[in-house]
């Protein structure tokens, strides 16, 4: 990841996250998944997915982990998107508006809303409605 703006910004994001996070990023062509764990829920970045706000994608997440899910997998599509394949393996398409992002920024959006959610998760005050 280049030292560009938004990698500072997903970096200063990815620090405050008081969960496990681990960034991986795959060749457009011809890259392979990491292998799932069992308790392992997929979310896919897709443009046609739910519009969450932030409280609702943190209820989503505390609801999986106290139902077993041990990880969750945020999937962002390269240039061309995500395949068919991709969506329908996923137990979440989540959409940041139908606007499309570069990934960066996109990547950034979700470390911070990971961010965000952990804080609303663990009763931080700093979140506020509306």
């Amino acid at each position: 990841m280049g030292r560009c703006p938004e990698a500072e910004l997903i970096a200063r994001y990815a620090k405050r996250i008081s969960w496990g996070l681990q960034i991986s990023e795959l060749p457009d062509q011809g890259g392979r998944a990491p292998l799932l764990p069992p308790g392992t829920m997929i979310i896919a970045l897709d443009e046609t997915g739910e519009q969450l706000g932030s409280a609702e994608l943190a209820q989503r997440l505390s609801h999986a982990r106290d139902s077993g899910v041990r990880e969750a997998r945020f999937l962002i599509g390269a240039a061309d998107g995500l395949t068919a394949e991709e969506r329908e393996g996923a137990s979440l398409l989540l959409s940041f508006g139908r606007a499309t992002w570069p990934h960066m920024l996109a990547r950034a959006m979700l470390v911070e809303q990971l961010w965000r959610a952990t804080s609303i998760i663990a009763g931080h005050p700093y979140h506020r409605e509306g």
